[in-house]
């Protein structure tokens, strides 16, 4: 089992920065990707970013440009470097795990980007 707890989001106004994290705890050595989605309200959830066990990173069209998806294997965490936040990059975000136990998800933090 993995848990994944998230932090870091918040009100921003908008040409802000956030930066998220997603602490990974249980069996992480069995993860092979983890990946952060974000979910707007009336919206489906969509794929932001995503960072392999191996390095290699993918990013969604919302996570292009402005994101930056990075980790600390040390601390088991993941972080969404979010820069130029705009009013429609508000929603929860969500952070993945994914490898041979399952797939898993955490409770989400919520980013409103707002004047």
């Amino acid at each position: 089992q993995v848990q994944l707890v998230e932090s870091g989001g918040g009100l921003v106004q908008p040409g802000g920065s956030l930066r998220l994290s997603c602490a990974a705890s249980g069996t992480v050595f069995s993860i092979s990707i983890m990946r952060w989605y974000r979910q707007a309200p009336g919206k489906q959830r969509e794929l932001v970013a995503a960072i392999r066990s191996g390095g290699r990173l993918n990013y969604g069209d919302s996570g292009k440009d402005r994101f930056t998806i990075s980790r600390d294997n040390a601390k088991n965490t993941v972080y969404l470097q979010m820069n130029s936040l705009k009013p429609e990059d508000t929603a929860v975000y969500y952070c993945n795990a994914e490898g041979v136990t399952g797939r898993y998800w955490g409770q989400g933090t919520l980013v409103t980007v707002s004047s």
